[in-house]
């Protein structure tokens, strides 16, 4: 009866260890090819895209997993809070420069979103995501 036991214990051990192993070789496998998001952390004269992230969806806390996306992508996210009202429909990438190519990075590093220009005092951030109710469509991990 104790070898019965013993039998059943055994195998119950090495199929966990099987279990451990497949999802060792399956975390791997995924973060060796599943494809990868680029980094685009510069901007105008390699400098780093600073970026604002204003909340106009009325969703609580969307604007700061947006702000944490941006920064593992490698943006200096230099304001999170919410826009002027909370009733945005679509989300948008606002140049805040002359030249709208830092804002069409952060729209092509978000889900290819549409880029509005908007250029104000040079001293702020280059570019301001504004988020609206159509969030859904942003390419971030939740």
């Amino acid at each position: 009866m104790a070898k019965a036991a013993d039998g059943k214990a055994m195998r119950l051990i090495t199929v966990a260890l099987a279990t451990v192993v497949a999802a060792l070789l399956l975390s791997w496998g995924y973060a060796t090819f599943w494809p990868k998001r680029e980094a685009p952390v510069q901007g105008e004269a390699h400098r780093v895209i600073r970026v604002q992230v204003w909340n106009g969806s009325g969703e609580g806390g969307i604007a700061s997993r947006v702000a944490s996306e941006l920064r593992q992508g490698g943006f200096h996210v230099v304001e999170v809070r919410n826009a002027d009202r909370s009733d945005y429909f679509a989300t948008m990438v606002v140049a805040r420069r002359g030249d709208p190519a830092a804002a069409r990075v952060v729209a092509r590093y978000l889900g290819d979103l549409p880029v509005i220009r908007q250029a104000w005092d040079p001293s702020g951030a280059e570019v301001t995501v504004v988020l609206g109710s159509d969030r859904s469509r942003l390419h971030i991990e939740n």
